[in-house]
């Protein structure tokens, strides 16, 4: 499970919300309901926020997918996040882990899941849900629901699609509780933030840190969009150096 204090400053964030409310109704849900949630959305737009804070609030097993996995790998790896030692073959491996699910009652959170979708492994998740009936959310990109038609099985038994949505002003303004918890970021700058920031949190956060050092260095207690005046504000696009290349 995920350990490090992420604080409560965390949780009004709209995606936190809509994941924590999620497993809620899926921990809640009449038996002959399915268990299997799908939180999906643009690269950076605080999945994973919503995610570590669940595992979190929930006790939930945490396991983030890498590209190189096998189904070994990622049996594996799932079962290291449970503190159990992992049997030889990959079918005790899938009974070892439903077991853990049916018996805690805790949910199953995998992040990355369209690695497991793009290499054809899916199928094990819905082996292990089969076995144990547990509660698993999946986290993937945008075109993860599209990609799990292919598998109809395991689209059948997805209790519920839950699309992230863009960063707001309010999300903005409970990051700064953060990334800048000593300055005070006028509306008009944070606005400018999120604007430029296309409602990317990830590029928020990096946006907050940015100011929160400058108001460091300049020692400004409190900062607004004419006092910011036209240094940087990140964007996510790398500048072309103009006589460099060719």
């Amino acid at each position: 499970m995920i350990t490090q204090n992420l604080g409560n400053t965390i949780a009004p964030l709209q995606n936190v919300v809509l994941c924590s409310q999620a497993i809620t109704r899926a921990l809640n849900r009449p038996e002959h309901l399915p268990g299997i949630l799908v939180h999906y959305g643009n690269s950076g737009w605080g999945k994973t926020y919503g995610a570590t804070w669940s595992a979190n609030k929930f006790r939930a097993h945490y396991v983030q997918c890498k590209s190189a996995w096998t189904r070994k790998a990622f049996l594996k790896a799932v079962l290291t996040e449970m503190g159990i030692a992992p049997a030889s073959t990959i079918y005790e491996m899938v009974d070892q882990i439903a077991q853990e699910l049916a018996l805690s009652g805790r949910p199953l959170i995998i992040d990355e899941a369209d690695f497991l979708v793009d290499r054809g492994f899916i199928e094990i998740v819905r082996d292990i849900y089969e076995s144990s009936f547990g509660t698993i959310l999946l986290i993937g990109e945008e075109q993860i629901p599209a990609k799990l038609k292919k598998w109809e099985r395991f689209h059948n038994r997805v209790l519920e699609w839950v699309p992230a949505q863009p960063a707001t002003l309010a999300d903005a303004q409970t990051l700064t509780k953060i990334y800048a918890p000593n300055v005070t970021i006028h509306s008009d700058l944070l606005e400018r933030v999120v604007d430029m920031s296309r409602n990317v949190t990830r590029r928020i956060c990096v946006n907050l840190n940015l100011i929160n050092d400058t108001c460091k260095r300049e020692g400004w207690a409190e900062v607004d969009m004419s006092l910011w005046g036209n240094r940087e504000i990140y964007t996510g696009q790398g500048n072309i150096r103009k006589g460099i290349g060719g």
